[in-house]
């Protein structure tokens, strides 16, 4: 029986133009502590976390940041 993981926090972010960019922010924000998936999606940027605890929405501009990118808005 799968458990759900219970927070899921939704993104965008701007200016990724390929799967190499994709795979960037995947590994970084896949690095932050308690995060347990990340979808990332080249269309239109949307970015989803899911973890075993409720991450900041700062905590994943910096994971962003350092894969070389930035969040929308």
């Amino acid at each position: 029986m799968a458990v759900e993981t219970p927070f899921r926090t939704c993104v965008t972010v701007t200016g990724m133009t390929c799967q190499h960019c994709v795979m960037s922010v995947t590994e970084e924000v896949s690095e932050i502590e308690g995060v347990t998936a990340v979808d990332v999606r080249l269309d239109n940027g949307l970015v989803t976390v899911l973890a075993d605890r409720d991450v900041e929405r700062d905590e994943i501009a910096a994971a962003v940041s350092e894969a070389g990118f930035e969040l929308a808005g």
